[in-house]
């Protein structure tokens, strides 16, 4: 007999499929039936867990643009040190999405555009929450640089770690360890390169 927890569990698996079928194949390359076989199920059954293939992008996308926005805060609140400390949580756990959510970010650059308005409106309005609390902790960390500078650097640096399914197949990239070591010195260097 399943327990309450076996339902949470079970959505977070169907959306980990559904996202990766939708980032390999494209949102209207995938049926409902082929999400099922990925988790075990059949298709119908996908029903019981969400009202569609829609709900489940919409779900995808908003659930990640609040779960960056609430890490980030988390990120913010617990950082020890001064700003640059802060700054260097933040890029770890934007590494850390950029590295293990590939196929996000994929379904994020495609298929954005497919969300009803209310939920493209809901993800835009988190991820410019997302910015701003970058900008601010950027603006402590190098006082020189004006807000909108600061900006456009968050934005370049966003750019620069969400390429990361553009690096090459999982199997040819450095280590988890060295790749992120690498982007987080790149990061780093494109603030300090703005800053002097």
């Amino acid at each position: 007999m399943g327990t309450r927890t076996d339902a949470p569990s079970r959505r977070a698996q169907i959306l980990k499929e559904a996202a990766r079928l939708f980032a390999e194949r494209g949102f209207h390359g995938v049926g409902v039936d082929e999400i099922g076989a990925a988790v075990g199920i059949s298709g119908p059954g996908l029903y019981r867990h969400f009202p569609g293939k829609d709900a489940m992008l919409a779900e995808l996308l908003v659930g990640i643009s609040g779960q960056l926005l609430t890490g980030g805060r988390r990120r913010v609140a617990a950082a020890d040190g001064g700003p640059h400390a802060v700054l260097d949580s933040l890029i770890e756990g934007h590494i850390d999405f950029a590295l293990d959510d590939r196929p996000l970010i994929v379904l994020h650059d495609r298929e954005l555009d497919r969300l009803r308005d209310s939920d493209r409106k809901l993800v835009r309005q988190l991820q410019r929450q997302y910015v701003e609390l970058w900008v601010e902790v950027v603006c402590r960390a190098y006082p020189n640089l004006a807000e909108p500078e600061a900006r456009a650097c968050v934005h370049a640096v966003f750019g620069l770690l969400n390429s990361t399914p553009h690096l090459g197949r999982p199997g040819t990239l450095p280590g988890r360890g060295q790749t992120a070591d690498l982007l987080h010195r790149l990061a780093r260097g494109a603030f300090e390169g703005a800053a002097s």
